[in-house]
């Protein structure tokens, strides 16, 4: 299939269903850095939530060009990556905590996940990252 810059409807699916995906940043000395993690689509960005002192974090903040890769579960041919540029950084905790604890809801069935984990309640920051698709490829 043809590069565009936006999701294509056969495969949003991928990021409208709870798959793990894998996010790419660029490290301070331009080495990539890939972690999976929990994201869903507003139908203009892609929101990856994450808590303040990652390196993930770091990455994103200082270099903004980002990669996910959502792969298939049920067809591991079947994928979809977007490249994208992280244009919005939300650190406002009402918004952040209510966006993990809905990523929470739909990955792990549990809506107050955050809230209810007393081990990081207060103890971390909460942020969003929302990405804008720069370039978008499928496969399968």
């Amino acid at each position: 299939m043809p590069a565009m810059s936006s999701i294509p409807d056969s495969h949003r699916d991928l990021l409208d269903r709870p798959v793990v995906v894998s996010l790419a940043t660029v490290n301070p000395d331009g080495q990539p850095q890939v972690t999976p993690v929990w994201c869903d689509y507003d139908g203009q960005f892609v929101r990856v939530n994450s808590a303040g002192g990652r390196q993930k974090v770091r990455n994103m903040t200082e270099r903004p060009q980002v990669t996910l890769m959502a792969l298939d579960p049920n067809n591991p041919y079947r994928w979809l990556e977007v490249r994208g540029t992280v244009a919005e950084i939300i650190d406002d905790q009402e918004q952040a905590v209510g966006h993990i604890n809905k990523l929470s809801g739909e990955y792990r069935g549990n809506p107050d996940y955050y809230s209810a984990n007393a081990a990081m309640k207060g103890k971390e920051t909460r942020i969003i990252f929302r990405i804008r698709p720069t370039y978008v490829t499928t496969g399968g």
